[in-house]
């Protein structure tokens, strides 16, 4: 509790305590009987009620959150220059009165959602795009009064500020920065310098009226009704054409696969008859070293001829005729048994 609420309250127990007790003399005057020094105590009654009516009037808490300025009659502009500061400060009463302006950040919020903003519905920023687009704004503005500026915020808004200066200048600079975009650069790579544009133009003007603009908060953009259409049937056109690419892409890349497979084949079964080949060559080169040491063999002996003759006939074959002229007829057991 404040030390001027205590004050307060004493004098209203002062004013109500003379107003008791001066029903009370009347009903005492009225029965005969008197209250001995009933003048004395009336007056130092309102006597205290008035000190303390006149502090209570006369004190002023200052928060630390908080500037207050002067209006005085006795003042030449009507108010004191100087910003009252944190703390427990006393004006003349009656004469000067204190209107307290608060310095800690506030936020103005407009929205469509009328939960979020200051005012109730929509409350979002209708705007118009460079090449015609409406489009609808949500943004908040976090900002505070200059403690070094607080007369001339009460000289020029009083407490109107809010509404007469945030709100109508935000929602002025929005309109005239979207108008210097179009409607795919303010939702895309154009949006940031919106933004930028949106938030020097507000410092300035905040500052030229005695508040500090803190941060520009642009939270979302939203499309008409048509044109959200017209967005949603792009999307899909663009959509449909990447999923056909895709699959134009992925039949290039099978046939790219066939290809390469059959270029794979080709080139095995090219190996594979390599091989085959060199196999060959290699097993007619062994079949004709063989040939060729066979006949040396035979050359030197060829009775081995003969020999392999008779061991290639049926195992049957008894006795063997030779040709006429021959003078020999071989048994072929005792031959066979001299093997």
């Amino acid at each position: 509790m404040r030390i001027t609420d205590i004050f307060t309250g004493i004098a209203i127990l002062g004013w109500v305590g003379a107003v008791g007790f001066v029903v009370l003399m009347y009903m005492q005057n009225t029965r005969g009987q008197q209250i001995k020094n009933s003048r004395m105590i009336i007056i130092a009654i309102i006597a205290g009620a008035v000190v303390f009516t006149a502090l209570s009037a006369g004190l002023v808490f200052i928060e630390p959150q908080e500037r207050g300025i002067v209006v005085s009659a006795l003042a030449p502009k009507g108010y004191r220059e100087n910003i009252l500061q944190p703390g427990l400060r006393f004006v003349i009463p009656f004469v000067e009165r204190v209107v307290i302006y608060p310095i800690s950040k506030q936020t103005y919020t407009m929205s469509a959602t009328s939960a979020e903003g200051q005012h109730i519905g929509d409350d979002s920023i209708s705007a118009r795009t460079k090449d015609g687009q409406e489009v609808f704004i949500d943004a908040s503005v976090i900002f505070e009064v200059d403690p070094e500026k607080v007369a001339q915020v009460h000289i020029q808004w009083q407490n109107r500020y809010p509404e007469d200066l945030v709100r109508a200048q935000t929602r002025g600079i929005i309109r005239d920065g979207v108008s210097q975009f179009g409607v795919e650069e303010v939702v895309s790579d154009k949006r940031f310098e919106l933004v930028q544009f949106i938030d020097t133009a507000l410092q300035k003007k905040f500052s030229d009226n005695g508040l500090i603009m803190v941060d520009f908060v642009l939270r979302n953009i939203t499309f008409s009704t048509e044109y959200a259409a017209s967005v949603e049937q792009k999307q899909i056109a663009e959509q449909q054409a990447k999923q056909a690419a895709y699959v134009v892409q992925s039949k290039i890349q099978e046939a790219q696969q066939a290809i390469e497979t059959a270029k794979g084949q080709k080139e095995a079964a090219i190996i594979t008859a390599d091989g085959q080949a060199q196999a060959r060559l290699i097993q007619v080169k062994a079949e004709a070293d063989a040939l060729k040491q066979l006949n040396d063999v035979l050359a030197g002996h060829p009775e081995l001829l003969t020999y392999q003759y008779i061991t290639k006939l049926s195992p049957t074959i008894q006795t063997m005729l030779l040709p006429s002229g021959s003078p020999f007829v071989f048994q072929l057991p005792d031959i066979i048994g001299t093997k």
